[in-house]
């Protein structure tokens, strides 16, 4: 670990703290929710031990890199912009792109604008979301999960956050790290986390000082950034108007586990082995669906997982 090297760079004005180790060939970690580079850690040293330069920043909102106020600095044409910047900045034209989570929105996002500066894409967890030009995403949620469900839970400012402060952040880590439910997240108003189950003990993946690396920088940055992603979810919709329609066309590999809540939502499983996930991703190549495995797949089976991307992009 002491190996990854850590620096600040400016990019679509904010400043984006990163986390790299390696030459070659360069790929692209992108987190997800509520995680931080850090998140990529046993796959910078895996990959890079292979001959690839692997990158993993802290995304907006996130760990040490900048967090903007406003709600509606967190599009997904912000996002991405972030990361253009930083390849422009690096001065690297093409990477293989790695995502889980919201990671995953973010990369399918990026192949979408940028196909251009995508080789290979490796994405975990969640599928690509085709738009629905008749239905906003957060009606939908309400009509198929209920206003318990998470993200409509999150979408009034400050509300979560006050909710999230009432726990020490460090178990509230345990909480969304351990998490193995497979079905729909949901938090009741009036019950609130009290349903989200705290661990009897640590998985063998995630020490002590992971937990306490996570909650000392959400601690120092707050859950206002990373929860403003789910807000953006109809701003997004809107935004991405003219896109509706248009398939990922860059090399795809998808890793999920069997355990996952994404995968386990209404209609998924059918969504990506029965023919409408490759409709719109015409060029994946792979799924994988790992036994046994919950959503934090790439630090629940990091060694696997490593090996999955490696054995995926040394193709192209």
């Amino acid at each position: 670990m002491e190996k990854i090297e850590h620096t600040t760079v400016g990019t679509n004005g904010i400043n984006m703290h990163v986390a790299s180790i390696g030459t070659g060939p360069v790929v692209l970690f992108i987190h997800g929710f509520p995680e931080l580079w850090y998140s990529w850690r046993n796959q910078l040293l895996y990959l890079s031990s292979r001959g690839y330069r692997a990158i993993a920043p802290d995304l907006r909102g996130y760990g040490d890199t900048d967090a903007p106020p406003s709600v509606t600095s967190y599009t997904a044409l912000h996002l991405v912009g972030d990361l253009i910047g930083l390849l422009d900045k690096l001065g690297i034209h093409q990477v293989f792109l790695v995502g889980h989570d919201w990671g995953a929105l973010i990369a399918w996002y990026f192949c979408l604008f940028r196909p251009d500066r995508v080789k290979a894409l490796v994405n975990m967890s969640v599928p690509f979301p085709p738009r629905n030009p008749a239905v906003r995403p957060l009606n939908n949620f309400r009509a198929v999960y209920g206003d318990d469900y998470y993200i409509c839970r999150f979408q009034e400012p400050g509300e979560i956050e006050e909710e999230f402060a009432q726990i020490d952040t460090a178990r509230l880590m345990k909480k969304f790290l351990c998490l193995r439910i497979a079905k729909p997240l949901c938090i009741p108003k009036d019950t609130g986390l009290s349903t989200v189950p705290d661990p009897s003990a640590l998985p063998s993946w995630l020490s002590e000082e992971d937990v306490n690396y996570y909650a000392s920088k959400f601690n120092q940055k707050g859950f206002t950034g990373p929860v403003n992603y789910y807000r953006c979810s109809d701003l997004n919709w809107e935004l991405m108007a003219p896109w509706t329609g248009v398939q990922i066309e860059v090399p795809v590999k998808f890793i999920v586990g069997d355990q996952d809540l994404v995968y386990n939502n209404k209609g998924m499983k059918e969504y990506i082995h029965d023919g409408g996930f490759k409709k719109y991703v015409p060029y994946l190549q792979e799924v994988v669906v790992m036994e046994g495995v919950a959503h934090f797949i790439n630090q629940e089976k990091a060694e696997e997982v490593g090996a999955h991307i490696y054995e995926f992009i040394k193709k192209f």
